[in-house]
């Protein structure tokens, strides 16, 4: 329960890596996050220092990335933080990582359009033919009786 949930608001900076691995869809890439500032001296917004991290999502989410998200798009990304440091020929090496829980496009910069996705495949059941229950119309006597035939009466239950 101790983990350092965040919200990251970036543009995607490398195209989504989608492999698909023995535990299920993987996808990865990587968001780049600018701070802005307002410049009082030049009176305008300048761009800040640009973190950059790794998006990792998994099973479904992760297809859906790979099939959503291009270089450049403007999303906003929720999940954990993963800091890692590593020694990788004699220098150390610090990267952030973010398993996502959510990702999705910022809409203050555009609109999106949603389309559900296709559920995963399963087991087919097998097909039991829908039951019909719409009543004939009543075009003539003949068939109104041949109706009054093939009724039941209802059950009466004490």
């Amino acid at each position: 329960m101790n983990e350092t949930m965040v919200c990251a608001v970036g543009r995607v900076a490398t195209q989504p890596v989608y492999r698909e691995m023995a535990s299920g869809p993987s996808a990865r890439f990587r968001l780049a996050v600018t701070a802005r500032y307002w410049d009082r001296e030049k009176n305008t917004w300048t761009d800040g220092h640009t973190n950059f991290f790794t998006v990792w999502a998994n099973r479904q989410l992760a297809t859906n990335t790979a099939a959503s998200l291009t270089v450049g798009e403007p999303v906003i990304v929720q999940g954990r933080l993963k800091v890692r440091t590593d020694v990788r020929e004699g220098q150390s090496w610090t990267s952030a990582d973010l398993d996502a829980i959510a990702i999705g496009h910022d809409l203050a910069w555009g609109t999106s359009a949603f389309r559900r996705g296709g559920k995963p495949e399963t087991a087919a059941a097998p097909a039991s033919p829908e039951p019909n229950w719409e009543t004939p119309p009543n075009d003539s006597a003949e068939s109104s009786d041949a109706a009054a035939q093939q009724r039941t009466e209802p059950a009466v239950l004490t």
